[in-house]
C-alpha cells in the first residue's frame, strides 16, 4: 500500500484521538513509542498526515476506526461558490470555504443556493438531519433580502404573496406556494425587498421575480427558521448549537 503523504489530510494523532484511541498527547506518545502503523509504514514522528477514507491505521497491529462525527454548520456563502462538493467544471466550491481538517468529514450542503446567490447555507455529514430537514413536514420558513430592478407596486406584491407561475427546467410550468413580501426601501429605479417562503425550488425566487417583470440584481438568503447570519461575516461559519439543531427538526 501506499506510504501516508505528509502534506494532506488529517494529522495522525487527532484522527487516533477521535477515534477514542486515546487524547491527542497520549497519541502522539504511542506514536513516538512506534505503536502505530499507517499501511505498511510505522510512524515514529509527529506531524505525519493521513487520509482516513484510504489509509490504513493500526495502533500495536490492531486497525483502528473512527468514529462518526457528527458536524453541523452555518455558512455564510460568498457569491462565485458552487453549493457541492465538488464541480466538474472546477469552480470554487462551498467547502473551499472550510478549513482541511473539516473536508475531510463528509461534510455537504443540506439543500442549495445558486453560485451568484449569497447568504446563509447549513452544511452537515449527518444524513438522517439532511434527509429530515429537506422533508416537507420539517420545512422552514427561509428568509431572504432582494434588490431588483424597478418599483413593484402593490398589486405585484400581492401577486407574488398569493403564488406566480414560472417556467421550470423541464418545461413545465410551476406556481409558487404563498409567500411573504415586503418592499423595504427603494433607491432611484431599484428596490430592495424581504421575501419569507417556505419552499426551495431551483432559482425560485430568481424566477417569481422574472416572471413579474423586476429581475433580481442580488439576491441573499438572511435566514432560515431562528436562524441569522448575525456574527458570521462573508465566507466564515460556526457551529450550529445544540439547541439550533432542536428547532431545526421541530415540527412547525
Amino acid at each position: 500500500m501506499n506510504k501516508p503523504q505528509p502534506q494532506e489530510g488529517e494529522r495522525l494523532a487527532r484522527f487516533l484521538a477521535r477515534a477514542g484511541v486515546a487524547s491527542r498527547r497520549k497519541a502522539e506518545e504511542l506514536i513516538a513509542a512506534g505503536r502505530v502503523r499507517v499501511n505498511e509504514t510505522v510512524i515514529s514522528t509527529q506531524g505525519v498526515k493521513i487520509d482516513p477514507e484510504r489509509d490504513r491505521i493500526y495502533v500495536d497491529n490492531k486497525e483502528i476506526h473512527a468514529r462518526t462525527q457528527h458536524l453541523y454548520l452555518l455558512l455564510h456563502k460568498p457569491m462565485g461558490y458552487v453549493s457541492t462538493v465538488s464541480d466538474p467544471e472546477g469552480r470554487p466550491t462551498v467547502l473551499d470555504l472550510l478549513p482541511p481538517e473539516l473536508r475531510t468529514l463528509r461534510l455537504y450542503p443540506v439543500g442549495r443556493l445558486d453560485r451568484e446567490t449569497s447568504g446563509l447555507l447549513l452544511l452537515t455529514n449527518d444524513g438522517d438531519f439532511a434527509q429530515r430537514l429537506t422533508h416537507p413536514r420539517y420545512s422552514k420558513e427561509k428568509h431572504y433580502e432582494a434588490y431588483v430592478k424597478g418599483i413593484p407596486d402593490a398589486q405585484t406584491i400581492q401577486r407574488l404573496e398569493q403564488g406566480v407561475a414560472f417556467l421550470e427546467d423541464d418545461g413545465r410550468m410551476y406556481t409558487s406556494a404563498p409567500a411573504r413580501v415586503r418592499l423595504r426601501e427603494t433607491q432611484g429605479r431599484v428596490s430592495r425587498l424581504a421575501i419569507t417562503l417556505r419552499e426551495g425550488r431551483k432559482r425560485q425566487i430568481r424566477r417569481m421575480l422574472d416572471a413579474v417583470g423586476h429581475p433580481v440584481i442580488r439576491l441573499k438568503r438572511v435566514g432560515i427558521g431562528k436562524l441569522t447570519l448575525k456574527g458570521v461575516s462573508s465566507g466564515h461559519w460556526r457551529h450550529l448549537t445544540e439547541t439550533e439543531i432542536r428547532d431545526l427538526l421541530r415540527q412547525p
